[in-house]
């Protein structure tokens, strides 16, 4: 109430239709949670980067999912498979796995090869292995033709289609064969995994660079023994690693075995008529 101009003090009145005095509840603090973005996404649904071992349903697995795993990416469909990220499983591989790889190829009686890689398959190593052959074939072809010019003093001219002929058969050879052994293993009802192919053939050329190497010496026996040589244990590298597996295609593993060692002595003989003989 209004008394002398200036207002009464109303304590402890209660006046109908007024809001009752609340008392002063005096400082109060606000406390946050503290963030932590190693919470985020929710549990439920981290992926890769959190931890968890859900990923989130629009993140492509392709990258950190296994080899032979069977966890496909769903989407994208075939149109995945002219991605980089659809191979680049196969090129993830150490030093230290490749030379093991290497080594594994020289000693073709064990028939290991294709138990230690079922795991992780690389294209890696074969692919570096056919280049490496056209290089060498093309640099020791050039190196030994030219010297025996020089010896009879005759003219001498660089063959480019040393490079492109080599190119051909190796990379050709390597894509080709595999791929109609896929089809012929599928049919005997044997399947094998692509990819495992390419990587078995890959490595079973590395026994031809060192071949290679040594038809730099002059005498046309030892160039047929090395090709022989090396034809032989590529040709048993193939078969006794392929052999376990094709035992299941029946009675006519035995063919299959043989066509495999056969085909592969065929390419050290054609690889001795053109890339192991110099003429002048």
């Amino acid at each position: 109430m209004m008394s002398g101009g200036g207002y009464s003090n109303i304590d402890h009145q209660k006046v109908s239709g007024s809001v009752p005095a609340v008392p002063d509840p005096g400082h109060v603090t606000v406390k946050f949670a503290d963030s932590n973005l190693q919470t985020f996404p929710p549990s439920a649904t981290q992926g890769k980067i959190s931890g968890g071992t859900n990923p989130p349903r629009d993140v492509d697995d392709t990258f950190s999912r296994p080899v032979n795993g069977t966890d496909e990416p769903q989407s994208g469909g075939w149109l995945h498979r002219f991605t980089v990220g659809a191979y680049k499983p196969y090129f993830d591989v150490d030093t230290s796995d490749v030379v093991e790889r290497l080594k594994e190829s020289l000693f073709p009686f064990r028939g290991t090869f294709t138990e230690k890689t079922a795991n992780n398959p690389d294209l890696y190593g074969p692919f570096w292995i056919c280049t490496t052959l056209i290089f060498v074939a093309a640099s020791i072809g050039t190196f030994v033709t030219y010297i025996a010019h020089k010896l009879k003093k005759q003219e001498w001219n660089y063959d480019i289609n040393l490079v492109t002929w080599s190119a051909g058969v190796f990379y050709g050879y390597v894509t080709i064969v595999p791929l109609a052994l896929y089809v012929v293993l599928k049919y005997f009802s044997a399947p094998s995994g692509l990819v495992q192919l390419f990587c078995l053939y890959g490595y079973s050329l590395f026994v031809f660079i060192p071949a290679l190497c040594l038809s730099v010496v002059p005498l046309e026996i030892f160039r047929w023994v090395i090709a022989g040589l090396a034809g032989f244990m590529s040709a048993t590298f193939v078969a006794l690693n392929l052999k376990a597996h094709i035992n299941s295609a029946g009675e006519r593993w035995f063919l299959i075995v043989v066509s495999i060692f056969l085909l592969q002595l065929a390419l050290s003989v054609v690889l001795k008529l053109y890339l192991f003989t110099v003429t002048v």
